[in-house]
């Protein structure tokens, strides 16, 4: 699956939708197997840790939030092992636009409770 193809434009919008629907629910993070197994019952085998999988949470972020305005949904994508982001969303997170203060930890439960906030009502 390559970037910028309506294979990869159906995936993303899969992740989009997968990640918006844990942020309505109160915003509880998923392992990146449990949202390959989810895409792989829509339809799309990305692998839970090669492939598009860093390009379609970074891309699904983005989507939601292209200025920074918005709490980032690849958030609520954590490593099972230890149960929080990899570095790629932590690099994301901290490039412009987004420029997310503060240490790790702080950063990624500022962003979990902002997409919870966020996604309640829609």
């Amino acid at each position: 699956m390559k970037k910028n193809t309506p294979e990869y434009e159906q995936a993303l919008d899969a992740v989009v939708g997968i990640l918006r629907d844990r942020a309505r629910g109160g915003a509880a993070p998923l392992s990146y197997g449990d949202l390959s197994t989810e895409l792989a019952g829509r339809g799309h085998q990305v692998p839970a840790y090669e492939g598009p999988m860093p390009y379609l949470l970074e891309d699904a972020s983005v989507r939601e939030s292209p200025d920074g305005s918005l709490p980032l949904l690849s958030a609520l994508v954590v490593l099972r092992e230890t149960g929080r982001p990899s570095g790629g969303f932590f690099k994301l997170a901290r490039r412009a636009p987004y420029k997310r203060p503060g240490d790790d930890m702080e950063l990624w439960i500022g962003e979990i409770k902002q997409l919870a906030k966020h996604y309640a009502d829609r």
